[in-house]
């Protein structure tokens, strides 16, 4: 049998299909140590074959200091980011970044970043100060004024990695089939957890249950 040379329109579809056919869609759903779901979790899927790809583009974020608490507890963004935090409260705040967990107890003097918010006034706009993150890993956010306040910032060099939602759900898009580690952070880890093995298929769910039992929350 010979064969035929396709149409550019054939050959344009068996290429798009066998794209298609290479960018999975990963769902983790974690649970805690009790078995509830797991939110505000950081999950990464990374390939274990092929070339690194590319970090995903930097973005702009926002943080508020708000009724004493940072607004929101946890803020997943690539690395390069900026990030403006606001404080909207009527009296003075600090923020402290320093890497978390473990890590920050070993951090130099020159570690993370400072500064102090201004309280707002009544008729004026928020005092606002912006921060460039150029190092990927996770961030504790504190403010030495109240040490009741954390928030953390975790920075990510990967286009694959995704906060869980209350459901403790993590949706993952474009994930390339194969052999892969499952990594997962969540802010009351001092160490993060070994990485999992995992075998991304065209569609890929499952449950994975973690040793973390979140604090309560102050409301």
């Amino acid at each position: 049998m010979k064969a035929r040379a396709l149409s550019g329109a054939a050959a344009a579809a068996i290429a798009l299909l066998a794209g298609a056919a290479q960018a999975a869609t990963v769902q983790i759903t974690l649970l805690a140590r009790d078995g509830q779901p797991l939110a505000d979790a950081v999950v990464l899927v990374e390939p274990v074959n092929g070339a690194k790809p590319p970090a995903p583009a930097p973005v702009q974020a926002t943080i508020n200091q708000q009724k004493m608490r940072f607004d929101p507890v946890l803020t997943l963004v690539p690395v390069g980011s900026r990030v403006r935090f606001t404080n909207l409260d009527g009296w003075e705040h600090h923020v402290r970044g320093l890497p978390a967990g473990l890590a920050g107890l070993s951090a130099g003097p020159g570690a993370g970043f400072e500064l102090r918010l201004s309280g707002k006034v009544d008729g004026q706009p928020p005092e606002s100060t912006e921060v460039t993150l150029g190092k990927a890993g996770p961030v504790q956010l504190g403010c030495h004024i109240h040490g009741s306040m954390r928030g953390f910032l975790f920075v990510t060099d990967s286009p694959w990695a995704v906060k869980t939602d209350a459901a403790g759900v993590a949706t993952l898009q474009g994930v390339p089939e194969g052999a892969a580690r499952l990594r997962v952070w969540h802010t009351d880890q001092l160490v993060e957890a070994a990485p999992t093995a995992l075998n991304v298929t065209p569609l890929t769910a499952l449950s994975v249950s973690t040793q973390v039992q979140p604090r309560r929350r102050r409301q």
